[in-house]
């Protein structure tokens, strides 16, 4: 090639970048000259955001301050608005970066969609109304499919249509739990919460490539003892949109979170704490200020009436009359089938609740890592059946009948019945009684609990007196413990009981209701505050479980809770409670024979003769659904001549369950009580405390239902 021809090439090669530069050039003088006071302006234009900071929960302790439910300093993986992409691939790129860290460091994250995490994917059971507002929040047909909403959600999100099922799913979940939670620039988005310390170091070495992701230390709601009344205690959750709907009046956003159940639900006002305001200035779309302006105020820290220590012994005390009845060895063994039941000790001065026993229960540790498995677990251990197991209270009922009678002058103390085992008064049907106890007055019918004594006075008394005094005691009445929902009224047998369950009210209905019988369905709670109130003489206290109010870690008392009168029955003889006790109390002593199969485990423990004071008891063995399905009932109180507790106790599908009454008192006298779990020994050690011990001779065939 000629040299000339080089030289053209040259000129047409610099004559095309100059004539670039001169474009450049051109662009960068309106950039300066013509749009550089606009830009200018939107490079000094300033504004400000407000973040909500979330104030610590109070805290729940018991009786003697120790912490059941308290706070730790834990990390979050939350997520800045402010700093956060606008690009959708570069938004479900991060998100799925934060989602595979976590998932291999095994932290969970929120997911709200109701939607299985894998292919093929299909709809969670009972979520059908988050069903319902997930189709048409994004959009689709009200019959539209699992598979049909992922499809429409990978199109919302402009999802990589590369990507696996379970990557597609994962940024849908998160999506939209975003989209519930409000996120914005005032409300940061929390992906997860509580994350291990490998999980927080793996986040901070990716924070170049993760705009937005942030890790910040907040407290975190910790359960420090799980095994203590779980079912009272309850959870905390993420707000659902009803809930949202409901209380955004009051000051909460869709990302917050509040009580689900037992006391975190029923005080929330008191344990929420005020949360606190940090205001951003955000100058040219970066924030260049950062600055609390109101500081959260935490909640106040509650103190229940529970003991731990009194609290566990009692639920063992009750696990272990289950699994011993469950093991008997005798050929006369009863109550083998026993699965679950209910021990409650209020104190008798108040009302104020010291335990409550349910079994089966769980472990709110248990509750909140693995639900599934809790809430499947054998005989429904999610149901608290000291406040919402309904039971026939049977002839423990008999002292409300006694009460009545005597009280109304119906009956006088010396007034008898001759039993002689069956009903005669109405031909062609004679319900019969546990065996011939002969001649009774009040104090040996409850003493022996003659069935034919109060078949007589029921009859003559009528439903309406029973139903009167019923109501007195708190049977089918509502209890005031604070939990509220789930703490069951129950009812009492009567006309209307029996019209409003669309049934027919017989003349003989009567007398069942008079010994607890028939259509009469109460809990063990209610059960223990009729015990109270007999002890007191007839002042029923409102049972409750919240001692008092602290400010946050319990530095300066807030609210004590006073003891309630919630019915008085007037003692218009002189004489109608010293009855009811004196029988009571021959009831403690009574030993008609010797338990078959005692000396397995009890021996001679359960006399209540050899505490250091009476005690008053009536025991029962109701009839659940037929006569072959009972169950074992007690209720009672201690010293009986001036209780310091009342208690009850029912156990279903069992017997025997007066044995357990010794064992809870002197277990309350007693810290240190010692009670060993049944159930953790091995092979070798049950077979040497459950060795069979033939030595019935005095178990009399004629008594086996004596405990009724």
């Amino acid at each position: 090639m000629s040299k000339a021809a080089d030289n053209i090439r040259f000129v047409i090669i610099m004559a095309a970048t100059l004539f670039v530069m001169s474009l450049g050039a051109l662009r960068l003088m309106k950039l300066q000259l013509v749009d550089g006071s606009s830009y200018l302006q939107k490079s000094l234009s300033s504004n400000t955001a407000e973040q909500v900071i979330n104030a610590p929960r109070g805290e729940i302790a018991d009786s003697s301050g120790e912490y059941l439910v308290s706070n730790k300093a834990g990390f979050n993986a939350v997520i800045q608005k402010a700093f956060f992409p606008t690009d959708n691939r570069e938004i479900n790129r991060i998100i799925l970066k934060v989602a595979n860290v976590l998932e291999e460091e095994n932290v969970s994250w929120e997911d709200a969609l109701p939607i299985s995490e894998n292919a093929p994917f299909e709809f969670l059971p009972d979520r059908e109304s988050d069903i319902a507002r997930l189709r048409k929040n994004i959009g689709v047909q009200v019959y539209g499919t699992a598979e049909e909403c992922i499809i429409a959600m990978t199109g919302l999100y402009e999802t990589d249509p590369q990507l696996t099922d379970r990557e597609k799913r994962i940024i849908a979940g998160v999506r939209y739990t975003m989209y519930l939670r409000d996120f914005s620039v005032s409300n940061r988005y929390t992906f997860a919460e509580d994350i291990t310390m490998e999980a927080v170091v793996r986040l901070k070495e990716l924070t170049y490539e993760l705009d937005g992701v942030d890790i910040v230390q907040e407290a975190v709601r910790e359960v420090k003892t799980g095994d203590v009344i779980p079912h009272l205690i309850g959870t905390v959750g993420a707000i659902s949109a009803e809930e949202y709907d409901q209380l955004k009046g009051s000051g909460y956003a869709l990302n917050d979170t509040l009580g689900k159940g037992g006391i975190e639900k029923a005080m929330e006002s008191t344990l929420r704490g005020k949360k606190g305001v940090r205001t951003l200035e955000i100058q040219g779309g970066a924030v260049v200020n950062d600055e609390i302006t109101e500081e959260a105020v935490p909640g106040n820290t509650i103190k229940l009436t529970v003991d731990s220590d009194y609290q566990r012994k009692v639920q063992t005390i009750l696990e272990n009359h289950i699994y011993w009845l469950n093991n008997q060895t005798s050929s006369k063994a009863k109550g083998t089938e026993a699965n679950a039941g209910a021990l409650v000790v209020l104190d008798a001065r108040s009302g104020a609740l010291l335990a409550g026993a349910t079994a089966p229960t769980y472990d709110l540790k248990d509750y909140l890592e693995n639900y599934s498995k809790v809430a499947n677990g054998e005989n429904s251990p999610l149901l608290n059946r000291v406040t919402s197991g309904l039971y026939r209270p049977g002839s423990t009922f008999k002292t409300v009948t006694a009460t009545a009678a005597l009280n109304e002058g119906i009956i006088s103390p010396t007034d008898v019945v001759n039993c002689q085992k069956y009903y005669t008064y109405w031909e062609g049907w004679s319900p019969e009684c546990t065996g011939y106890h002969g001649r009774l007055n009040v104090v040996g019918a409850l003493r022996e609990s003659c069935n034919i004594f109060f078949y007589e006075v029921g009859r003559v008394m009528g439903i309406d007196r029973i139903t009167e005094y019923a109501s007195k005691y708190g049977l089918g009445e509502e209890m005031g413990l604070e939990t509220g929902r789930g703490v069951k009224t129950g009812y009492i047998a009567s006309p209307d009981t029996f019209e409003a369950r669309q049934q027919v009210w017989q003349a003989g209905n009567v007398i069942q209701a008079a010994i607890g019988q028939s259509d009469t369905y109460v809990t063990p709670l209610q059960m223990a505050d009729q015990a109270l109130m007999i002890g007191n003489r007839g002042v029923r206290y409102q049972t409750y479980m919240v001692d008092s109010v602290y400010t946050y870690n319990m530095e300066e008392l807030v609210s004590k809770t006073e003891p309630t009168v919630a019915a008085v029955i007037e003692d218009k003889t002189g004489h109608t409670f010293d009855k009811v006790i004196e029988g009571m109390e021959e009831a403690a002593a009574f030993k008609a024979y010797t338990y078959p199969t005692v000396k397995e485990y009890y021996t001679d423990s359960y006399l209540l003769t050899e505490l250091p004071k009476k005690a008053a008891i009536k025991t029962g063995t109701p009839q659940m659904t037929s006569k072959s399905d009972t169950g074992s009932a007690f209720i009672g109180f201690y010293p009986a001549d001036d209780p310091d507790i009342a208690f009850s106790g029912f156990v279903e599908k069992g017997e025997y369950s007066k044995l357990m009454i010794r064992e809870l008192i002197e277990a309350y006298y007693n810290k240190d009580y010692h009670i060993e779990k049944l159930g953790g020994r091995t092979e070798e050690e049950l077979a040497a405390a459950l060795s069979d011990n033939e030595d019935t001779d005095s178990f009399d065939e004629d008594n086996e239902d004596l405990e009724d």
